[in-house]
This record gives structure tokens, C-alpha cells and sequence, in this order.
């Protein structure tokens, strides 16, 4: 391999490839959106197995990790860093990686890779191996940022059911919670694999090697990223316990409320129907003078109202706050 600078190519043609296979020039190709034809046109260019031209054609895979003679396959997953909460996030790449080259294939633009191919572009190559972790690393390194943006909203939405909760913040705990969902579903099997198997990209033929470290800092930062995941869900569990704890309080106090005016009013629909009575006893005798409207009247009602609150608070049922309220 030429030791030049660093070659990337961005949806580049056949010519483009064959010249830097014919030079032995290591180079970076990355393909957004390409046709069936280009991407069978690329197959036989590198003689490809008719496997990974299926994989490459089809998106919407399992991250995985498929060892072919001179060349390894991977499906791997970052996410949107721009991408609301809720919305799609996660975003798929296929890489094709040999001593020769590496192939990056995705739908649509992929910031992380075209600022590290804007940045990579002409500097001077360490290693074959450095850039594959470098693109590796661009990749996975997408899920900090995202991360911190949902913890971040955490921390909002626990404030907003502390103080004052309603459906939108159910709702926003259920959207961060599909989020999260959909990044532990990647990030476990990255991690999984690369536990495992990420030593044997640098034994490719023609894959200079270089220091091993590179790919155990990808399998610490996926470690990180799934303790983050997993801290998150159970924050964001906490939470949601939280705002159903508080809903049920404040329609305990309602229901409080409610019991309490219910039975005051019990005694009060109790008198006012005894004396509300047309017989003769009460209309002639009893209810006929000035002094029977305020002492059986009035005087029973108020007199009924204070003996209740006197219970209530006794009881401990009625605070003065309430009272006031």
C-alpha cells in the first residue's frame, strides 16, 4: 500500500475505484443512496460474494459482522444527531472493509461521516487500520451527543410533572422512552460484537496493523453508551411512577375536597327538608314567628356547618390551608 495521504471518495464512479485499485492506493468510499446497478457494478469491481451485494441492497438489518476470504461486512448504527425526539433517529450503515479499502454505504447524508471525510481528506495516513477506526469512532461517537440531549429533557419533563403535570409530559416521557428503546436495540449487539470480534479486522490481508487500543476505546464508549441507555430508562421509569403518583394525590385531594363539601351539605338538605314540610304542626306552631327563622332556620344550619368542621379538624381531615382554600 502507498503511504500518500488519505484518499476519500464520495459516491465516486467505477473509473475513480479502479484507478486507485490499479495505483494500490488505500482509499474511503462513501455511498449515499446508491442504485442496484452501481452497487452491482461495485461487486464485481472488487469481486464482492453475491451475499453482501444482498445485504448492501437491503437496508433495515441487525447490526452483525460477516467474515468473507480478504474483506469483512458490518452493519452498524449511529443516530441523527439533528433528529427530534421521537422521530427517526437511528441511522444504518453498511461497511465493506479489506487492506484495500473501505466502503460505507447509508441512505441519505450522514453528518458525522461527511465532517470526518471533509477532515480526513489529504492528511497524511497513519494506518489502514487508524482510518477504519476513525470512521468506526464518527459512527458510534454519535450517540454521546444525542445522550446528553436526553438527559437534558429528563431533567426538564421531572421538573414539569414536579410542578405541574399533565398529558404532554406523559407524552414526552413515552417519546424519550422510544428513543431509547430504539438505541439500546443497536447498541447491545455492537457491543456485543465487538467484544469479540474487533481484533480480527486488523488480521484482513494487506491491513496494516497498528495499535489494538483503537477498537477497545469503541467497546468502552459502547459500554458507556449502554450504561447511559439503561440509566436513562430507569430515570425516565422514576418519572413516570412519579407523574402517576402525583396525579393520584392531586385527585385524592379533589376526591378529599369534594367528600368534605358532600357532607356538610348532608345536614344542611337533611333541615332544610324537615322544615321545608306542609304539615299542619310545623306551618301553624312551630315555624309561624320571627324567632323560628333565625334559631331553626339559620341558627340549625350554621350551628350544623361548625360542629362539622369542629369533627373535621379534630379528625385531622381538614388542615387550615384547606379551610382557607
Amino acid at each position: 500500500m502507498s503511504a500518500g495521504g488519505a484518499l476519500c471518495l464520495h459516491n465516486a464512479d467505477s473509473d475513480a475505484v479502479a484507478k486507485c485499485l490499479r495505483e494500490e492506493q488505500f482509499f474511503w468510499l462513501d455511498l449515499e443512496d446508491p442504485s442496484a446497478e452501481r452497487l452491482k457494478a461495485l461487486a464485481d469491481q472488487l469481486h464482492l460474494h453475491p451475499l453482501t451485494l444482498e445485504d448492501a441492497e437491503s437496508f433495515h438489518e441487525r447490526p452483525k459482522r460477516e467474515e468473507y476470504d480478504h474483506y469483512v461486512y458490518l452493519v452498524v448504527y449511529g443516530v441523527d444527531e439533528q433528529a427530534a425526539s421521537g422521530s427517526h433517529l437511528l441511522r444504518e450503515v453498511h461497511l465493506i472493509i479489506s487492506g484495500d479499502y473501505v466502503i460505507t454505504i447509508h441512505h441519505g447524508p450522514f453528518v458525522a461521516l461527511d465532517d470526518l471525510r471533509r477532515r480526513f481528506d489529504g492528511l497524511p495516513r497513519r494506518t489502514e487500520q487508524f482510518l477504519v477506526y476513525m470512521i468506526l469512532d464518527a459512527i458510534v461517537g454519535t450517540f454521546i451527543p444525542v445522550l446528553a440531549r436526553v438527559d437534558d429533557d429528563i431533567d426538564d419533563v421531572e421538573q414539569a410533572v414536579i410542578s405541574q403535570p399533565t398529558e404532554d409530559c406523559l407524552k414526552r416521557i413515552f417519546s424519550l422512552k422510544r428513543d431509547l428503546i430504539a438505541m439500546r436495540r443497536v447498541v447491545t449487539p455492537m457491543r456485543d460484537f465487538f467484544a469479540r470480534d474487533a481484533d480480527r479486522i486488523a488480521e484482513l490481508p494487506g491491513m496494516e496493523p497498528d495499535d489494538h487500543l483503537y477498537f477497545r476505546d469503541l467497546y468502552d464508549t459502547l459500554i458507556r453508551t449502554s450504561d447511559l441507555i439503561d440509566s436513562y430508562r430507569d430515570l425516565l421509569s422514576g418519572a413516570t411512577d412519579m407523574y402517576l403518583s402525583t396525579i393520584a394525590n392531586r385527585q385524592g385531594e379533589i376526591a378529599k375536597q369534594l367528600t368534605i363539601i358532600a357532607t356538610i351539605f348532608l345536614p344542611l338538605t337533611f333541615l332544610t327538608g324537615f322544615f321545608g314540610q306542609n304539615f299542619s304542626l310545623l306551618t301553624n306552631h312551630i315555624i309561624n314567628r320571627a324567632w323560628s327563622f333565625w334559631v331553626l332556620g339559620l341558627g340549625l344550619l350554621g350551628l350544623s356547618i361548625v360542629i362539622l368542621i369542629i369533627f373535621f379538624r379534630r379528625k385531622g381531615w381538614l388542615g387550615r390551608d384547606e379551610l382557607v382554600s
